[in-house]
């Protein structure tokens, strides 16, 4: 009988095989253990979101992203509806910021202040699927929300480099920028406010396209020549110049009176911080042309760079103005966000093995042992549970090579075999 039912998951999604979730339960587990002893604290939030938290003009590209939820039930009425709003009143979630901050708000009075907060869950985006990247994945975010200084960006750093090192990642970069460096940078050149954010978009190609082709991309938006080449002159001035204190300090005596020298003064304390607590092998690169994506952020950000990948692996930085969308009383916050896909996958393609792992026993039932003394297998099996070791009872297959290669493969490097005939 013939059926219509589709074996494969939606397009951008995926199953979930044993081996890749091994690995992922692995992480996990040292992802909490690690941002715990930093003294975060674990959270969940719901899966979906009001639509108008998700749509306030915080999220940039990702809005567009969004799986948006029908109305149910007698709220929908498409023969009537007149826009998008007439049909739609939840959405998926596309990061772990916004529900955090509407989180925040609601329960800010219940919750230490500052409070540092750890989220690990799901998110969805309508994005185009590729190497790294799905349309359900999950995202790994530690938030500090309520230290205004930057305190906030050295913890998050930190914990998020001792996280990296302990999976075994080392000669990574961390790279760090702020959004009013960026915009004192793009005044200095005489581009108008309202134009800013155009110029960041351009910018933030700078990695496919180069400096060249961020020039020609700037004057073909139709921004003047001396505009144009006193901006990239900034970025041809520090191009070579990966080092925090001797990038800022050089880029802030160009920009004079432009950027306020707190600005610069913080991303030095920063990188002086960090650097003293180094706990593994990454380098922190100071970079003028690193933009993030949300428009959200006020401040510091920052991205992770894993040479392995070729690509970000991860980021964050600072969103003073979120919180004020849901009360509004701006309250400082700061977040790093590990990409938990792409720690996966290239664990994957090291051939990762966990360290440490218990060992793995196998007991193997053959069909005709007496199942009255079945009960003395599995009184075996608590026991050796007790030692430490994990089990696994499986009654015996016909091949019992092929099973036993199976089962090698998986881990299981013990074999106890029990017959009608022992003597046990």
């Amino acid at each position: 009988m013939g059926t219509n039912l589709k074996k494969k998951p939606v397009n951008g999604m995926k199953d979930i095989m044993p081996r890749e979730m091994e690995i992922r339960d692995y992480v996990t587990g040292v992802i909490k253990e690690t941002y715990r002893s930093f003294g975060f604290t674990p959270i969940e939030t719901p899966c979906m979101e009001d639509i108008a938290n998700l749509t306030n003009k915080q999220g940039g590209d990702n809005e567009k992203l969004i799986f948006k939820i029908l109305k149910r039930g007698e709220k929908l009425h498409l023969d009537t509806a007149a826009e998008e709003s007439d049909v739609v009143d939840y959405g998926m979630r596309y990061d772990l910021t916004v529900p955090l901050s509407r989180f925040y708000a609601n329960h800010a009075n219940d919750l230490p202040q500052p409070f540092k907060a750890l989220q690990i869950g799901s998110v969805w985006r309508a994005d185009r699927p590729q190497r790294g990247r799905y349309r359900q994945f999950t995202q790994c975010d530690i938030d500090i929300i309520g230290e205004a200084t930057n305190l906030a960006e050295i913890e998050l750093i930190s914990a998020t480099t001792t996280c990296l090192g302990r999976l075994g990642f080392a000669g990574f970069e961390i790279r760090i920028n702020e959004r009013r460096l960026l915009k004192a940078m793009a005044a200095y050149a005489g581009f108008a406010e309202d134009a800013y954010e155009d110029v960041f978009i351009t910018l933030d190609k700078m990695d496919k396209i180069g400096l060249c082709g961020v020039r020609s991309e700037l004057l073909e938006h139709g921004y003047g020549d001396a505009a144009v080449d006193k901006y990239v002159g900034l970025f041809s001035a520090v191009a070579e110049e990966k080092d925090v204190l001797a990038g800022v300090r050089k880029i802030a005596e160009m920009l004079g009176d432009a950027l306020d020298g707190e600005v610069a003064d913080s991303l030095c304390e920063i990188a002086d911080a960090v650097n003293a607590a180094k706990s593994c092998d990454f380098t922190l690169v100071f970079d003028p042309t690193l933009v993030r994506g949300m428009s959200y952020y006020t401040g510091t950000i920052f991205e992770i760079a894993i040479p392995e990948f070729g690509g970000s692996c991860g980021g964050g930085g600072r969103y003073d103005g979120m919180v004020g969308k849901f009360t509004g009383s701006d309250v400082p916050a700061c977040g790093f966000s590990i990409g938990f896909e792409r720690i996966i996958l290239l664990l994957l393609e090291q051939d990762y093995n966990i360290p440490e792992s218990k060992e793995k026993i196998a007991f193997l039932i053959d069909k005709k042992f007496p199942k009255e003394r079945l009960a003395e297998v599995f009184a075996q099996a608590k026991s050796t549970r007790e030692e430490g070791k994990q089990v696994l009872v499986v009654r015996m297959n016909k091949n019992k090579k092929f099973q036993k290669e199976q089962l090698e493969a998986q881990g299981y490097a013990a074999f106890c075999e029990f017959f009608a005939d022992d003597n046990r």
